[in-house]
C-alpha cells in the first residue's frame, strides 16, 4: 500500500475515534470530542507525529497551547519540534503578570491571558488547539503573541469544523495545518 494510502487509512481512523455530542455545551450545538482518540496509544502517537511533520524545520521558540485542549497535544507537539511551551489560558488561572484579550466564541465571549514575560520580541510562535471552528479562539491568541512581540508562524488543530470558516479569522501569511476535517 502507498503511503498516502497508509496516511489516508490512518486519518480515518483518527476521525472515526471522535465523537459527535448534540447540544454541548448549550442547545443547538454539535460537539466534536477528541477525548476517545485519547484512550488509544496508538492513536495519540499516530495524531502526535501528524501535528509535528508539517511544522518541522521551521524555525519555532514556543508552541502556544489553548486552554485546555490544546494542552493535550500541544506539550507533545513542542517535545516533538524542540521548542518550549506556553499556555493561553482563561482569565484568572496563570499565577504572574498576565496580557489579555476578550474573543468570540460560536457560542458566547470569553477571554485569553498569557504570562507577560512568556515570549519576546522576535519569538517564533506555533499556535495549537485541539479545534478550528469560528478562529475566534486562535485569533485572539495570535493577538497576545502580536501584543508581546513574538511572530506567529503557524497554526495546528486535530480538526476542523470547515463550513464555520475559522481559517478566514486566521493570519492568511501563515501554515495553518488541520489533520481531520468534517
Amino acid at each position: 500500500m502507498a503511503a498516502s494510502n497508509i496516511e489516508k487509512s490512518i486519518k480515518e481512523l483518527l476521525l472515526n475515534s471522535v465523537r459527535s455530542v448534540k447540544d454541548f455545551p448549550k442547545p443547538g450545538i454539535l460537539y466534536q470530542d477528541i477525548t476517545p482518540l485519547l484512550h488509544d496509544k496508538y492513536l495519540i502517537e499516530m495524531t502526535s507525529r501528524f501535528l509535528a511533520n508539517p511544522f518541522r524545520g521551521v524555525k519555532i521558540d514556543y508552541v502556544a497551547g489553548l486552554e485546555s485542549r490544546g494542552f493535550l497535544f500541544g506539550t507533545n507537539l513542542a517535545q516533538d519540534l524542540h521548542c518550549g511551551f506556553i499556555p493561553i489560558r482563561k482569565p484568572g488561572r496563570l499565577p504572574a503578570e498576565t496580557e489579555s484579550t476578550e474573543y468570540i466564541l460560536e457560542y458566547g465571549t470569553d477571554s485569553l491571558e498569557v504570562h507577560s514575560d512568556s515570549i519576546s520580541p522576535g519569538d517564533h510562535v506555533l499556535i495549537h488547539d485541539d479545534l478550528l471552528a469560528t478562529g475566534g479562539t486562535s485569533a485572539a491568541a495570535t493577538r497576545l503573541v502580536q501584543k508581546l512581540g513574538g511572530k506567529v508562524i503557524g497554526y495546528s488543530f486535530v480538526l476542523e469544523i470547515e463550513k464555520l470558516e475559522g481559517r478566514r479569522s486566521l493570519d492568511a501569511t501563515v501554515q495553518c495545518h488541520s489533520i481531520l476535517s468534517v
